[in-house]
């Protein structure tokens, strides 16, 4: 009878609800930038959206846009800036959501080496890892302390970033970002300086967002997966400490002393509302580049960024 009573009991269990499967393809390997994404995985936001989201890690970090542009993926993480310069080059790629809402980039030198001031950089060598707009921002730095990219030297480091600087091997780098590489060189007992692009005449803009492809995308589960990661960041925010345990629980290789500290540094930069689009923002950023010479012409902000919380 007991058996019969299970059987019966079981039969009428609804059905487990299907999740909708979402693939994100991140710019680099799993590191505090990607926290709400993370906490949202461990903590099950995402399936409270109904939404499997599988979360892939690029071998190269220049090819998430082109996977979701090839239709792939349905998401990616990429930059604000690179995400004009594709888009102006004809791939179908939209912002629909921004992950950290603050420029991450600086420009990196030591705190006591020769480098005091932007001016001091007349003549010294500069190292870059990616061309492009690392040129422009840098161009317009220097700019304002009366320096041209002419008077200085500029060399391809790859992504040996703070072992450049600490090794002397360059003056300063470009590309570094001030939640990890200050830290990073902090923990070798070197002390790192930035000048930031947004106080030396660079447009503010959102360093980390998700793009996807216009042509593709499916509008419904894009905001499932933006209200699971906007519910991860409130945690986050509320729960320091916690989400950061959640965060380094959920792999060995997080658990360090270099992913506490950047942790702590890019807490306050996430986005709070991923979904929301500052529109001047992406277009003082399109004036930028063209006023610089990377793109030709400027695009619309429709063509380049979209809100679906308002659509």
């Amino acid at each position: 009878m007991k058996h019969l009573l299970l059987t019966a009991l079981i039969l009428a269990a609804p059905p487990a609800l299907a999740q909708d499967r979402l693939t994100l393809i991140l710019d680099w390997f799993v590191n505090p930038d990607h926290g709400p994404i993370i906490v949202a995985q461990e903590q099950g936001y995402f399936a409270d959206q109904g939404l499997a989201v599988e979360v892939v890690a690029p071998a190269d970090p220049s090819d998430p846009p082109k996977m979701v542009a090839a239709g792939q993926a349905e998401l990616a993480i990429s930059y604000q800036p690179q995400l004009h310069l594709q888009v102006a080059e004809g791939l179908p790629l939209v912002r629909v959501g921004t992950l950290v809402a603050t420029p991450l980039n600086c420009l990196l030198a030591l705190e006591d080496g020769p480098i005091e001031t932007i001016a001091d950089l007349e003549g010294g060598t500069i190292g870059f890892s990616v061309a492009g707009v690392e040129q422009a921002l840098l161009g317009t730095m220097l700019a304002r302390h009366g320096l041209a990219l002419e008077d200085v030297r500029l060399v391809n480091v790859n992504w040996s970033l703070s072992p450049s600087v600490m090794s002397g091997q360059v003056d300063a780098v470009l590309g570094a970002f001030r939640n990890f590489e200050l830290n990073q060189m902090a923990l070798e007992g070197v002390a790192g300086r930035c000048f930031y692009p947004e106080e030396e005449g660079v447009p503010a803009y959102d360093e980390l967002i998700y793009v996807a492809n216009p042509d593709r995308m499916d509008p419904d589960l894009l905001r499932r997966f933006l209200r699971a990661t906007e519910r991860a960041t409130q945690y986050i925010v509320n729960h320091p400490e916690e989400s950061w345990e959640i965060f380094a629980g959920s792999a060995p290789e997080l658990d360090d002393a270099l992913n506490e500290m950047a942790w702590a540094d890019t807490l306050p930069r996430f986005a709070l509302r991923p979904e929301a689009l500052d529109e001047d923002r992406y277009a003082r950023f399109e004036a930028f580049l063209a006023e610089t010479g990377l793109v030709e012409g400027t695009r619309p902000v429709d063509a380049l960024a979209v809100d679906l919380g308002a659509q």
